[in-house]
């Protein structure tokens, strides 16, 4: 049994550095005369309270190491996995990573080894809307700007993994064209017969850039290539960024990245990866990526990050391997899942559980007092703009009216089998009175426990009556039950999930219909479903807020990550290159002549 042992959590030095609030209205008020890096343990004392040994790091700097999958040691004593999800997310933002964070070091607090694991920031949403994603005041990520620029170049190595296929395929596609009947006897190799127009493999970069969203490549044709329409993704979208955090060795991998589908050839035939002989140089640019990359929190909690699908495209969860590597070393860990529960945690269960047999013991929605009245439906928010009245001060018919939202997510995640703690991320003007509703409110929906966080101003201190809860939920005897079986057909797995988020009908466009035959012919139908929604709604309309009833689930387009293992249903227009709005949070970040880093929170 994994013995209990405490975290170095001594404080008294830990801020002088003031960190940078979100630049909106609502932003708690920052820590001040506080120094987060003061208290910052070199990553081999880390390491060591982990019991790992030099040997399974790979330094990166003073504070940053991945760690070799060689560690994983198969038959190992296993701790409890916690799932974090939300409520579905408003512009103002839950708190799920400040309460993930908080969480593990609460745990830690109450003398348990306990380790977070996290996704890795895409560059798109650090300069772009949502700033970083380190966790926020006394329960964050150090060194945060290392966390939120670059880390260990995981994101850039994909990029380039995946760009190298893209390039191949329309070197493939120009020499074939341009040697005609003489391409094979003269390169030794196959005619693929690429369909220009069915190339599926869009070229990535990890910035948000809308005027990427349509192009043309091959302009000019002749030596330039071949001119078609096409599109640029961000990194995070793509297929090999799934792939990284469902795989188990390099092994897995790399058979995986063969399996892509990169195009179909003028007869109809899938083009994979293995096919167009690029599979093994992708896996060679992604063979440092394996390793989850180990952190600490403000407290020194250690934490694994490690990948970052988006949740909308892909599933939405830390790694296979960090979660693996976690729960051999910790007693807890606690995970964070992207989105609200019809979201990332839909797609823990449906695809990474499916996949690795990796099962939470309990799951923890987190929720704001304001951010459950913007559920009410009430308010049209933006982001940035200032916050109603009556979202600030007390209202209780408003909240009472936003927490149906609680109660479904409450009722969603319980379906699968689990005990369910509600997290109330408390803002310092929340009142008592609406504290106190929230609590009975959430009791009486089917939660085990509703436990405030106080994790941004006070970290472990501030949660370790929540992690309590969580502990206690954690000792209930559960097994994860999925809403489909692997053998229903595609659109029977469908049909079950728009019956869960409400809808009364579910509508296919023609070519959806096809693409879920062709899916089906191609021996894909037993995957699961990577339903591509949008976060805003548990249905697939953003402005239907709270519990959407009576609507219509449009199936607008449907595709197989066949390395992956999930078929992508697309429930609407889908974005999978976000654009930069009028005041991105670049305009915020800047560096002194001594090299430090402001405005990156």
């Amino acid at each position: 049994m994994i013995g209990r042992r405490r975290f170095i959590t001594d404080n008294r030095n830990f801020l002088t550095m003031t960190p940078t609030p979100p630049p909106t209205a609502d932003a708690r008020p920052p820590l001040s005369d506080v120094n987060l890096e003061a208290n910052l343990l070199p990553i081999q004392r880390v390491a060591q309270q982990l019991g790992l040994s030099a040997d399974d790091l790979i330094p990166y700097g003073h504070h940053m190491a991945k760690v070799d999958i060689s560690a994983l040691r198969p038959g190992s004593p296993q701790g409890k996995l916690i799932l974090v999800s939300s409520i579905t997310p408003t512009p103002m933002g839950e708190g799920k990573t400040v309460t993930t964070i908080g969480l593990s070091q609460g745990i830690n607090h109450l003398g348990f080894r306990a380790v977070a694991c996290i996704r890795q920031p895409s560059l798109g949403p650090v300069f772009g809307v949502k700033g970083g994603a380190a966790g926020g005041g006394a329960a964050q990520v150090l060194p945060m700007e290392k966390l939120n620029l670059h880390l260990t170049g995981d994101i850039h190595a994909i990029s380039a993994a995946h760009n190298l296929a893209a390039a191949a395929l329309d070197a493939r596609l120009y020499h074939e064209q341009r040697l005609g009947p003489a391409f094979s006897p003269q390169t030794g190799m196959p005619r693929l017969n690429i369909d220009a127009q069915q190339i599926l493999w869009p070229r990535v970069v990890d910035h948000n850039d809308r005027a990427l969203r349509q192009i043309r490549v091959g302009i000019g044709g002749g030596t330039h290539g071949v001119e078609r329409a096409d599109h640029v993704e961000i990194t995070a979208a793509s297929e090999l960024m799934a792939i990284l955090a469902l795989s188990e060795n390099l092994r897995d991998m790399r058979q995986r990245i063969g399996r892509i589908i990169l195009a179909h050839a003028t007869d109809g035939q899938a083009i994979t990866a293995d096919d167009l002989g690029v599979a093994g140089a992708m896996a060679a640019l992604m063979k440092e990526t394996i390793h989850p990359t180990l952190m600490q929190t403000t407290e020194q909690t250690p934490v694994l990050i490690h990948a970052g699908p988006f949740a909308n495209i892909a599933h939405g969860n830390s790694s296979v391997l960090a979660d693996r590597l976690g729960l051999q070393l910790a007693e807890y860990v606690v995970t964070e899942a992207g989105f609200g529960s019809d979201m990332g945690m839909e797609k823990f269960f449906n695809i990474k559980y499916r996949q690795s047999g990796i099962a939470p013991s309990c799951v923890v929605l987190v929720a704001t007092i304001r951010s459950l009245k913007a559920n009410s439906g009430v308010f049209d928010i933006k982001p940035g703009q200032p916050l109603p009245a009556e979202i600030l001060n007390t209202h209780i018919p408003l909240l009472r009216q936003g927490c149906a939202n609680l109660k479904w997510h409450i009722q969603h995640a319980k379906s699968y089998g689990l005990p369910v703690v509600v997290a109330v991320n408390r803002f310092p003007d929340d009142s008592a009175e609406e504290l106190a509703f929230l609590n009975d409110y959430a009791l009486s929906a089917g939660a085990v426990a509703c436990e405030i966080s106080d994790a941004f101003a006070k970290g472990g201190a501030g949660t370790a009556t929540l992690a309590q809860h969580v502990i206690a939920a954690c000792t209930q005897a559960t097994a994860p039950t999925l809403p489909y079986p692997d053998n229903a057909t595609l659109v029977q797995k469908i049909q079950v999930l728009a019956q869960r988020y409400g809808a009364r009908d579910i509508t296919f466009t023609p070519l959806a219909r096809r693409q879920l035959d062709e899916i089906t012919a191609a021996g894909f139908g037993h995957l699961p479903l990577c339903m591509a929604k949008t976060p805003l709604s548990i249905s697939a309309d953003a402005r239907l807020k709270n519990v959407p009833v009576d609507f219509v689930l449009p199936v607008t387009s449907c595709a197989v990550s066949a390395g992956a293992g999930f078929v992508r249903i697309y429930a609407g227009d889908i974005m999978t290159m976000p654009g930069l709005g009028t005041q991105p949070a670049y305009y915020h970040i800047d560096i002194d002549d001594e090299g430090h880093i402001h405005g990156l929170s």
